[in-house]
């Protein structure tokens, strides 16, 4: 059974968690332990831990999830209905393969059953793992990732945090539609990669450009399939790393208020958070961000792609060279834009799909200004 690769949740940490009050978010989640596992047929949400940081170079230092559990189950639950279950650990493998595989198993039989899996663990490379649980879902996938750098390395380079999204373009099958890369800082990332970015049609935003209007990201997230966030994206006088120390990066209310977008979006099925240096003081930020997740779950308002077109308001606006297609959402006030169908027997969209949008990208093509995402989402599907 796939699910024989999870280890139970510490006993110590059950004893910690039998001690909660019933008001606790620990007292409302089922949890696997050495007598029991969750019955999946009534899990919406599912936490995962992965004990593995080889691909961080820390071959000596043992993950410790322990703390941000404890964290996160201290804290008090929202007005939440949906069922949560923590499954317990993945071991770290033979080697770091053996690890994705475990991984990858894991994620795509939660994601056959419609759960939402949050995967928190060592090394950011993981996230390889998550991608590859697609495989057999017959869609593409559009990844997000939170983070300082755009992790690219040379085609030939073993898969570490630092290079796996080159394995993620590289690697057959590709099923990825498109890569986002929320808060790049400049220095840390060579003009070839930028250059690249721009190349495969991809998009990155600079830390400033969302710090300064952090509402750019909810589009963005709204169309994501997989967020994977990289906890260095954060600075160190907010996050308590100092291991790894970051001068810049999100603030702790930025980063929960990514983490809450993603969330919210109907679109995401994966929530990835990694490179956590197992230190108490950025596991009470990690627990948060978890939080902040679940909280936005259930705020989701089951619109595109799972709503009907009869609920929005449609927006024609004429450009020199075709028609611009927008929908307003009757709901949430939130604006989508038509990508359509083009016929060349190779494009990756099967047929017209929306693409969310802001309002502002909806004002700027009624001043002639076509959007670039939307561009760029036309390039790639005739690809």
């Amino acid at each position: 059974m796939v699910f024989d690769f999870l280890q139970p949740v510490d006993a110590d940490l059950m004893r910690y968690i039998h001690g909660l009050t019933s008001q606790h978010l620990g007292s409302k989640v089922v949890f696997h332990t050495d007598q029991d596992f969750p019955d999946l047929d009534k899990v919406k949400i599912a936490i995962v831990g992965v004990l593995e940081n080889r691909g961080m170079g820390n071959y000596l230092e043992a993950v410790d999830l322990t703390p941000i559990r404890r964290e996160l189950y201290g804290l008090y639950p929202g007005n939440w209905n949906a069922s949560i279950a923590d499954l317990g650990d993945i071991d770290a493998g033979n080697s770091v393969d053996d690890t994705a595989f475990a991984l990858r198993e894991v994620v795509a039989a939660l994601l056959r059953k419609s759960i939402i899996p949050i995967v928190i663990g060592g090394s950011q490379d993981l996230t390889y793992a998550l991608y590859r649980a697609y495989d057999k879902m017959d869609q593409m996938v559009n990844l997000v990732s939170i983070d300082s750098r755009f992790d690219f390395g040379k085609e030939q380079d073993a898969l570490t945090a630092s290079s796996y999204m080159t394995k993620i373009i590289v690697d057959e099958p590709n099923n990825l539609f498109n890569f986002t890369n929320i808060g790049y800082q400049t220095y840390f990332n060579s003009q070839e990669e930028i250059d690249l970015i721009e190349k495969l049609f991809f998009d990155a935003y600079r830390l400033g450009e969302i710090s300064n209007n952090i509402a750019l990201a909810e589009p963005v997230l709204r169309d994501a399939d997989v967020v994977s966030v990289d906890l260095t994206s954060v600075k160190s006088a907010d996050s308590g790393n100092f291991a790894t120390f970051m001068p810049n990066g999100f603030d702790g209310k930025e980063i929960c208020a990514l983490a809450r977008y993603a969330g919210i979006s109907d679109k995401v099925t994966l929530l990835g958070v990694f490179n956590h240096n197992s230190n108490a003081q950025e596991a009470v930020l990690a627990a948060q961000v978890v939080w902040y997740f679940i909280e936005g779950y259930h705020y989701r308002s089951e619109e595109y792609p799972f709503g009907s077109r009869e609920h929005y308001l449609k927006y024609i606006v004429p450009s020199e060279d075709e028609e611009l297609v927008f929908y307003k959402s009757n709901k949430s006030d939130r604006w989508w834009i038509e990508i359509p169908h083009i016929a060349t027997g190779h494009n990756k969209l099967k047929k017209n799909t929306l693409l969310p949008c802001s309002y502002e990208e909806y004002l700027a093509a009624c001043n002639q200004e076509i959007p670039e995402r939307w561009w760029k989402a036309q390039r790639k599907n005739c690809l």
